[in-house]
């Protein structure tokens, strides 16, 4: 094939993936602004109208509309819109919503962006990379809970038996890097005698959270605060203490005397419940479509300080601090939970 023709065909499948950025970059602003959810409760409305409903400058918001008709979120009859069945699937609050996508094409664009400008110096600047764009941070927490939380309460917690033991005498499960609170909310729902306290870094976080579970009347079960993760120190041992991948976050400093301060914190017989994504350890695995999302992630973990973690490495850390672990896969062997039980 000619060098000329070859060339023109790269760029001939290349160029929907460049309108594809596009396309849930105007979804992100749809979503962040609550374009989506305005027009969902207006049924139909002008783009100043949804402006005004929302505090938003009109003129940005009518060329949004104008981006949101294009890639097909929008149908349009005159100066009035209402949600396609696209747009529609973008409202957060939508069944088996589109949302999650939108916020992580941006954030996988952020993260980017550092790691290029990183790479010379090496640079590694931490978490507060997450909370440089400040849209991104609010939508963190709802975009983990939109893409795990029923995979939690459906399919891993009724398949861990740790969870059933301790709902059966109302102990405490203490979630580190809690985010907006939404695993222990899922659990909650399922375990109905469950304590739990949810401990993140970020304030925003924090508030969320609290937010959340006085909202869902779980306020009198489940509390959260501010707390650092390396120097939590908890006023009553946990029956389980969960991190939700999260523990990569931990490794690279201190990682084994992290592991040995947690299990001190755990009372006799209590478990550390940990899920990662099981990084494989063969790269030609990364190949498959399912996984490719993890070698771009392990490179934006990279710019936080972190690495991917494998199933196997995690559990013979546990060992080693005198634990017995045992590890659940899920999801055709890409998701991890790893048990890890203190001698009763």
């Amino acid at each position: 094939m000619p060098q000329d023709t070859a060339s023109a065909n790269l760029r001939q499948q290349f160029r929907p993936l460049a309108q594809g950025a596009q396309n849930l970059g105007i979804a992100y602003i749809g979503v962040v602004n609550g374009l989506f959810a305005a027009l969902g409760q207006a049924g139909a409305a002008t783009a100043d109208a949804i402006a005004a409903a929302t505090g938003m400058d009109s003129a940005y918001v009518r060329r949004w509309c104008d981006a949101a008709y294009a890639f097909g979120y929008l149908e349009a009859d005159g100066d009035s819109f209402r949600l396609g069945e696209t747009g529609a699937a973008m409202r957060p609050d939508a069944p088996s919503t589109l949302m999650p996508m939108a916020v992580q094409a941006v954030l996988n664009l952020h993260m980017a962006e550092r790691a290029a400008g990183l790479m010379r110096s090496g640079e590694r600047p931490g978490e507060q990379v997450l909370a440089e764009r400040e849209t991104i941070l609010p939508w963190f927490g709802p975009m983990l809970e939109a893409n795990y939380s029923a995979f939690f309460e459906n399919t891993i917690c009724p398949n861990v038996p740790v969870f059933r033991e301790v709902d059966a005498r109302g102990g405490l499960v203490v979630d580190l890097g809690c985010g907006n609170g939404w695993y222990l909310r899922a659990l909650a729902r399922r375990c109905g005698q469950v304590r739990g306290l949810g401990l993140d870094g970020f304030a925003e976080n924090v508030a969320q959270a609290t937010r959340l579970a006085e909202q869902a009347g779980l306020a009198g079960r489940l509390r959260f605060a501010a707390g650092d993760a390396h120097g939590f120190t908890l006023d009553e041992p946990a029956d389980i203490i969960a991190m939700n991948r999260a523990l990569h976050h931990m490794w690279e400093v201190g990682g084994d005397a992290f592991i040995r301060r947690l299990a001190g914190q755990l009372r006799p017989g209590g478990a550390a419940v940990i899920w990662e994504p099981d990084f494989p350890t063969d790269r030609t695995v990364l190949r498959q479509q399912a996984r490719r999302s993890l070698a771009f992630q392990n490179l934006t973990e990279h710019v936080q300080g972190n690495h991917l973690l494998r199933a196997g490495e995690i559990a013979a850390a546990f060992a080693a601090a005198g634990l017995t672990p045992e590890v659940f896969h899920f999801a055709d062997g890409q998701e991890a939970i790893i048990v890890a039980r203190r001698p009763a």
